[in-house]
């Protein structure tokens, strides 16, 4: 992390010597979030290139009071993140990777289905686990590219998150080594992917890692349409399958991606647009690790829960605090 782009709490309270630019609008965010359990940084160089206003530096978030969570916002950069800074395990949420890896590889315009893609006897097998959380696929079926994105992006389907790793570079194995590469040219540093779909408890990363990932994969139109959808449907079923992330149900949310496990607790990523006057602002957020430790479905909740006051404060602060700004 560069030393001029963020400044910890820590750091704000030692020596600081005279000549860093900015040192002072530093110490002052820092004292301020320092009272509310997070630290608060200066914007990404691609964002603005300046500092954020004073507004912006004293803003008060209801940060989760355990996890560790990050914000963000479009055209202005990191918001600030609080708690733990160490890598943990992310489950279901590592499948925003995998999604941004296929499209890397096999970009879908606006429209466009991509490719069939065969769903091969492995997918089948997997998709009868009482497990993990999988799509009710058979063997030969034939599926779209943007089909299998949805299936493994809403329900959270670990067969086909898999089935689609086969199908890009032929083995998990070789997709991961293409996902932790992705993340070392996205600057995840604190970041390590073991597999396409989330369930080993060995992917692990920070909050401020995939909020980087989070704000390069929405970029992509394909995915970015995939995790706004709340629920698809898949040929020859009548029944849909839903989203998983009932923060959809929320005014201008726009995505991203749950993810739920006994030893990663409860994972959410998530977008959404906020007012500003007649335009609106997309706005980033992801917690990890609430309530870890309990079942899946409890981290869940806690992970919507957390979210949900995250956005809440957002929502009512962030225009007005933005107000004017580019």
């Amino acid at each position: 992390m560069p030393e001029l782009t963020k400044l910890s709490v820590r750091t704000a309270y030692g020596k600081l010597p005279r000549e860093r630019p900015g040192v002072l609008w530093g110490l002052v965010a820092a004292l301020v979030a320092s009272a509310t359990g997070g630290w608060l940084a200066l914007p990404d160089a691609g964002d603005r290139g300046g500092m954020l206003p004073a507004a912006v530096a004293g803003l008060d978030l209801p940060w989760p009071s355990d996890g560790q969570a990050a914000v963000a916002a479009e055209r202005v950069g990191d918001l600030g993140v609080a708690g733990s800074r160490r890598a943990v395990p992310i489950a279901s949420v590592t499948k925003v990777m995998t999604a941004y890896v296929v499209l890397k590889d096999h970009p879908l315009r606006e429209g466009q289905d991509g490719p069939s893609v065969e769903v091969d006897g492995q997918a089948a097998a997997e998709a009868h686990s009482l497990s993990e959380s999988t799509a009710p696929v058979v063997e030969g079926q034939r599926l779209s590219q943007r089909k299998l994105l949805e299936l493994m992006l809403l329900p959270s389907a670990n067969n086909v998150a898999r089935l689609l790793a086969r199908w890009d570079a032929g083995s998990q194995e070789r997709f991961v080594a293409k996902m932790n590469a992705t993340a070392a040219r996205l600057g995840m540093t604190d970041t390590t992917y073991t597999g396409a779909s989330g369930i080993e408890a060995t992917t692990v990363s920070t909050a401020a890692d995939q909020l980087k990932l989070a704000r390069e994969a929405m970029k992509d139109p394909a995915l970015r349409a995939t995790v706004a959808l709340r629920s698809t449907v898949i040929p020859g079923r009548a029944e849909p399958v839903r989203n998983t992330n009932e923060l959809l149900a929320r005014p201008g949310v726009v995505g991203l991606k749950t993810g739920s496990s006994t030893p990663a607790g409860g994972n959410l990523v998530w977008a959404a647009e906020v007012p500003e006057g007649t335009k609106r602002r997309l706005v980033y957020g992801v917690v990890l690790g609430q309530r870890a430790g309990t079942s899946p479905a409890e981290g869940r909740r806690a992970a919507l829960e957390s979210s949900g006051r995250l956005l809440d404060a957002l929502q009512e602060k962030l225009p007005a605090v933005l107000g004017g700004q580019a």
